[in-house]
């Protein structure tokens, strides 16, 4: 085939749909977009073919069906009368839930255990290097499988924290208790509760929590008009202000009175007859997930932040040394924000990773969307088609708002190019 452009007064003809470079593109896309459409449209009609040999149809309306199951743990009030809509979204809010606390988590241990990696402490560097052979190599459901056993067969019972002398003591600080059916943990208490806001569908927030978001969010904005005012005063006159003292106190003294208006405190598990009471009692099913998660993902963040921190030029270091700076600020002065354009992308879809890897929560039983909308509601509906196409809805619109949360940071941290 060759290209042998006509001259524009030239008479359009069919052949220049294939001859043609200037339409040659054209002519394959609508071709691509025909078969794409095409495969679609046997796909949906096959489907709603069968459906309708097997008496069956495409619709939600078992949403709105009384749910008739119980949910261990539910950020929302939940009884088995509400709907599976309800049951659904108490599903969905554990999966956030424990997605968000496991990126939290496994950053914190990632980025340590990556430093450390780099450690000139031969033994302390090799240790860290075991640790993430052995998690990253070794599936995620097995993790789970192996710390779901050993919570169920290691941990004690309730009743061995009982008496004087108790078989077992509860730990950090005689506040948390292990045991082999949840974990207790304190409990936030108040001495001066302001009462609670009702949104409705018997969904309340207390008075509290909205005043902490206020002056959290009030303090993250008057710190970075701060730090904006810092930065024209030293483009003006070549020198920066001090600031951090200021943003330390815009970020936390409001705060801190507010901790102590409300008289908030920290109400320790207590033994109470045969379980722990006072506190929050976490089920064992999620504590394993938390924990498997964290520790799985958090092996392959610190060979992410390993990897980003040897991207960055050996000579930065030695510049950082000769001006004077002690290693930990050279780490986090120099080393570290130059890394993070390296780390951020890959850490990105190992958030995305985590988030999705929690569906594996079906292992232990704890209730996620997986465990209610894929689990309990849809062998009880028999809406599997329904069910399934909602699931992959809902976790794609969750990948996109992480991708596109971390896609913003990433776009405020990398290299400004002039």
């Amino acid at each position: 085939m060759t290209d042998a452009p006509l001259p524009a007064d030239q008479p359009f003809r069919v052949s220049m749909l294939v001859y043609d470079r200037r339409y040659r593109s054209m002519t394959f896309q609508v071709i691509v977009f025909i078969l794409v459409m095409a495969l679609a449209w046997w796909l949906v009609n096959n489907t709603i073919q069968n459906l309708a040999a097997q008496g069956k149809d495409f619709d939600f309306g078992f949403l709105f069906q009384r749910a008739g199951y119980d949910i261990p743990q539910t950020p929302i009030p939940y009884t088995s009368d509400d709907w599976h809509l309800r049951a659904t979204i108490v599903g969905l809010l554990n999966t956030i839930i424990v997605s968000i606390l496991g990126c939290v988590a496994a950053t914190i241990l990632g980025v340590s255990i990556g430093v450390a990696r780099l450690s000139k402490n031969w033994l302390f560097a090799r240790l860290m290097t075991i640790y993430v052979e052995i998690f990253r190599n070794i599936p995620l459901l097995l993790w789970i499988l192996i710390i779901y056993a050993i919570f169920t067969e290691i941990m004690p019972p309730p009743s061995a924290y009982r008496g004087d002398d108790p078989a077992w003591s509860k730990i950090l600080f005689d506040q948390v208790a292990l045991t082999n059916r949840y974990t207790a943990i304190p409990a936030l208490g108040m001495t001066n509760d302001p009462g609670t806001l009702d949104l409705g569908a018997r969904i309340t927030v207390n008075w509290a929590v909205i005043a902490f978001l206020v002056v959290i969010i009030g303090g993250w904005f008057t710190r970075g008009a701060i730090l904006d005012r810092a930065q024209a005063i030293q483009d003006r006159t070549g020198i920066r202000p001090t600031t951090w003292w200021i943003n330390l106190a815009v970020m936390t003294v409001p705060s801190l009175l507010l901790i102590w208006y409300f008289g908030l405190h920290l109400l320790a598990p207590e033994l109470q007859g045969f379980n722990f009471g006072g506190g929050i009692n976490l089920g064992n099913a999620f504590v394993v997930l938390w924990l498997a998660l964290t520790l799985y993902t958090g092996a392959f963040i610190a060979e992410i932040v390993r990897a980003g921190i040897l991207a960055v030029s050996h000579g930065q270091s030695e510049a950082a040394f000769a001006l004077g700076l002690r290693p930990n600020k050279t780490m986090n002065l120099v080393i570290l924000p130059q890394a993070l354009r390296v780390i951020i992308p890959p850490l990105i879809s190992q958030y995305l990773n985590l988030m999705k890897n929690s569906s594996l929560a079906i292992a232990v039983g704890y209730m996620d969307l997986r465990g209610t909308l894929g689990g309990t509601t849809l062998n009880q509906t028999g809406r599997e088609l329904e069910a399934i196409v909602l699931m992959m809805l809902i976790y794609l619109v969750l990948s996109l708002i992480i991708s596109a949360g971390m896609n913003v940071f990433n776009s405020r941290v990398k290299l400004k190019e002039r």
